[in-house]
């Protein structure tokens, strides 16, 4: 089963990447972008019966910083899953 985790930033939480990658924005002439936040996306190949529970306990516990980050876990359908 191929799984994404999503990791970002916890609001009030500085993002300096995301400010450095606003103000490289800004620089290039795009105008209208108020924010940036940037985060990490994790690509996981699991077993197929790999219950919710593990998979949040590996959130959890290595791939993202609970004091600073969420995460958000999205399994893939199997048909998009195959294709990558």
């Amino acid at each position: 089963m191929k799984v994404r985790v999503f990791v970002s930033l916890k609001n009030g939480v500085l993002d300096p990447q995301g400010r450095a990658i606003h103000h490289a924005l800004e620089g290039l002439g795009f105008s209208g972008v108020n924010d940036v936040r940037a985060g990490r996306l994790i690509e996981l190949d699991v077993a197929d019966d790999t219950s919710d529970a593990v998979l949040d306990d590996m959130c959890r516990k290595l791939l993202a910083n609970m004091v600073i980050e969420n995460y958000r876990i999205e399994k893939l359908p199997e048909t998009q899953g195959a294709a990558q």
